[in-house]
Parts: structure tokens; C-alpha cells; sequence
């Protein structure tokens, strides 16, 4: 866990109770950039990001809440500045909406737990999914695998 989370009450990356909290209740407990990602739904500037280029193995999780996202073994690099994966950890660790801002028709992804804003998905990614979950870094945690 990273040290910003030891004040969330809500993160714990063993829980997968749902999470209904308000705007509010979340500005609260988040950080100012992780608040900006995970309910403002924000992005951080392509190649800046500190999971971009991130090549450790372990697990990535939610930073709002804690949830299991992604493992490193499904990491690829797509050279979009982003951290991309091509799966997700389980099917109900992300949760997806249709995305219509900025004109563009996207597909936005969210954390299963607590429905904070991760990123979109593109069908542009390697096997065996095809897909590119292009994901912000500032709404990743991630714990080391030891040995």
C-alpha cells in the first residue's frame, strides 16, 4: 500500500464490498491529483506518469480504493505514453461506460469497486485480447512481487 492510503479508510486491496460514496466523502480521503483522475475523470500528460514505463512484476491496484485492477504480466508497451495492459486481473475488476466528450466516441473504464475513473480501452492492443487498456498512472498503485 502506498503511503498516501493509510489515511483512506475505504482502501483495502482484499475487500470487494462495493463502494457508494459521495463526491464529497471522496475529496475527503483522496489525494488533490488522485481525487482529479478517479472522480473528476482527469488525465495526467502522456509520458509522465510514473507506471508508464514500469516494467517491475506485481500487481497494480485502484489508488482510491484498493481494488486489484491489472497484473504486471498483462503490462505491454504501446508507446502511448500510458501504462497499457491488455486484460484485467477478473471481469469485475473493471467496469465499463460509453465516453462521448471531446467528440469522440471511446469507451471509458472504471474501477469495479468504487467506480472511480481509470482510463478508456482501445481495440488496438496485442494477443490474446486485442484490447489497450490505456490506464493514468496517478489512479495506480502497485505492490512488488517479492521473490
Amino acid at each position: 500500500m502506498s503511503t498516501e492510503n493509510k489515511n483512506n479508510p475505504v482502501y483495502s486491496t482484499t475487500n470487494d464490498n462495493k463502494l457508494d460514496l459521495g463526491n464529497d466523502e471522496w475529496k475527503k480521503i483522496l489525494q488533490a491529483d488522485v481525487y482529479n483522475i478517479a472522480r473528476e475523470k482527469g488525465t495526467e500528460r502522456a509520458f509522465t506518469g510514473k507506471f508508464w514505463d514500469h516494467n517491475e512484476t506485481g500487481t497494480y491496484y485502484c489508488a482510491a480504493c484498493g481494488n486489484p485492477l491489472f497484473n504486471s504480466n498483462g503490462k505491454f508497451e504501446s508507446s502511448c505514453g500510458w501504462p497499457s495492459f491488455f486484460e484485467p486481473i477478473s471481469k469485475d475488476s473493471i467496469i465499463y461506460a460509453p465516453d462521448n466528450s471531446y467528440g469522440m466516441k471511446r469507451t471509458e473504464v472504471m474501477c469495479g469497486r468504487c467506480n472511480a475513473h481509470l482510463g478508456h480501452i482501445f481495440n488496438d492492443g496485442p494477443p490474446p485480447t486485442g484490447m489497450r487498456y490505456c490506464i493514468n498512472s496517478v489512479i495506480l498503485d502497485f505492490d512488488k512481487k517479492i521473490g
